[in-house]
């Protein structure tokens, strides 16, 4: 068989491939031929931010020496656990925009069978179709605009891996370009890329010793915390009430924002001084001797903390102390990382003896309580629902959201939200992210903007009169619409000449309870 008898062999098999795609691709693809050592790297380069650029060279490197992201089994869209070269800790989560909840290639068949049986109630009408990636980073743009500390830090980015869902035919172009490239040199040359094309998605740092709010919610109903923590965590609480207003999110129940609750209580027991740092739950530590929990003498169960894991933003992280040796599980949001550190062991106990000391207490250290404002990615509208369903603030119904805003928050967030020119540079940096998409349609980017416009407008009167975030998600829907009023001002910087017209919702959707 000559050479171009071979070459066109390659080529029909590339298109019997093309044809054989399933409807769900397995999450782990055992083919070597798809491996990435002649792939050229994409360039993540963020100028602005080094450290995080380290991260996404990491990640990069590690896929190339085969630690590839592992998918995550939870959730209705396909996102990926990435981790560092040794494969033993994360260091993000990434979300490709082709494989998001009503993306073209959503590996999870949930949404397939929404889409097949039921297609007139399939999608949000609200949100633009395929934007979740770019929602995901805004929504740290705005924690970031506002100093929240709430969203871990979010960046889109470009990766590949054969452990992402592809179609037949990009893998089958995979494996054609490389056996023309290994048979045929000098036409391998002419390639632009040699292997699978990367995808674009969000990039979200992996926050760590982080656990549900669900579960965190329903220990504190049982076991009420101090009152300085539930001080703090009503703080957290209403910034991440803030920030859902005014994204205006989609999707926020009690399973997809994070509560880091660490407590190291020092008690003394017959003259023997103990204490536990980031101590967890019996049930998480049971069965590993290396991960085992000492629970200190008539210590309450609230004081025990367990954990989930993420790197929170904040200028402060919180400790943590991962198992070198843990195996990363399945899901991102409920992750139980266990370790168990005892403090002040036989040496110190003997110190104390020597020292003549008996029973000696020590201060405990003050607690820590944190909030991790993760999916992010059905939110920022073009209008307020109202059709089918409300998409209600599931945090509305807990028994913070019944507490008038604190004196801080509305000291801190009120004077930023009133002035308009901080308002348009949020929007300005919005632009910056959202103008990156292909199918960008700024008249639909400006509908977005006059719904934050309308909830910021919310927000400002309700830290006005001391509203609760109950009554805050019970005003009604507003729009606020920029016109320009001059054709020489149509920059997208805010003039003097804009107006700003605002109108309210008409229509209701059916369901206000979903």
């Amino acid at each position: 068989m000559d050479s171009s008898s071979e070459f066109q062999c390659l080529l029909e098999e590339s298109a019997m491939a093309s044809h054989s795609q399933d409807i769900e691709s397995t999450s782990i693809v055992n083919d070597d031929s798809l491996n990435n050592n002649s792939i050229i790297r994409i360039d993540n380069n963020f100028e602005d931010d080094p450290e995080f650029s380290n991260i996404i060279n990491e990640a990069e490197t590690a896929i190339e020496e085969g630690v590839y992201p592992q998918r995550i089994s939870q959730g209705s869209s396909g996102s990926y656990f990435v981790f560092d070269t040794t494969g033993q800790r994360r260091i993000g989560v990434f979300k490709p925009k082709d494989e998001e909840p009503y993306g073209r290639l959503n590996p999870k068949w949930t949404k397939w069978m929404h889409k097949l049986c039921c297609p007139c109630c399939f999608g949000r009408s609200c949100l633009v179709p395929n934007q979740g990636y770019l929602s995901e980073a805004s929504a740290y743009v705005v924690d970031r605009k506002l100093k929240l500390g709430i969203v871990p830090k979010t960046r889109v980015v470009r990766l590949f891996s054969k452990t992402f869902n592809y179609s037949a035919i990009d893998r089958a172009k995979a494996n054609t370009k490389r056996e023309v490239s290994e048979r045929f040199p000098k036409v391998g040359k002419h390639f632009n890329r040699i292997g699978l094309p990367p995808k674009v998605g969000s990039f979200q740092l992996f926050v760590e010793n982080y656990e549900d709010a669900a579960i965190w919610l329903r220990r504190f109903e049982e076991f009420p915390p101090e009152p300085d923590v539930k001080a703090e965590f009503q703080r957290q609480f209403e910034r991440l009430v803030i920030l859902d207003y005014i994204i205006r999110n989609t999707d926020r129940g009690n399973d997809n924002w994070l509560i880091y609750y660490d407590v190291k209580p020092t008690k003394t027991v017959n003259g023997h001084t103990g204490s536990i740092n980031n101590a967890k739950s019996a049930r998480m530590g049971a069965g590993d001797p290396s991960n085992s929990t000492v629970v200190v003498v008539n210590e309450a169960p609230s004081s025990i903390a367990t954990s989930n894991n993420l790197i929170l933003d904040t200028g402060s992280t919180p400790p943590s102390a991962p198992s070198p040796g843990d195996k990363p599980k399945d899901q991102s949001m409920s992750q139980q990382i266990v370790t168990g550190d005892i403090v002040g062991g036989s040496q110190s106990n003997e110190q104390n003896n020597q020292a003549g000391g008996g029973d000696v207490t020590s201060q405990p250290e003050p607690p820590v309580i944190r909030i991790a404002a993760i999916d992010n990615g059905l939110a920022f509208p073009f209008k307020h629902p109202d059709e089918w369903r409300a998409y209600p603030y599931y945090w509305a119904w807990l028994p913070y959201a019944k507490i008038p805003f604190s004196q801080e928050s509305r000291k801190q967030f009120y004077p930023l939200l009133t002035d308009m020119n901080f308002v348009q540079e949020l929007c300005d940096e919005l632009y910056e992210v959202f103008s990156k998409d292909g199918g960008f349609d700024k008249k639909v980017f400006e509908k977005q903007m006059s719904v934050l416009r309308g909830q910021i407008l919310n927000l400002t009167q309700a830290l006005k009169e001391g509203k609760t975030p109950f009554q805050l998600v019970q005003m009604p829907p507003i729009l606020v619409e920029r016109r320009p009023t001059s054709s020489a001002n149509r920059g997208r910087l805010r003039s003097m000449t804009d107006n700003f017209t605002q109108s309210f919702q008409k229509t209701a959707p059916f369901f206000t309870w979903c």
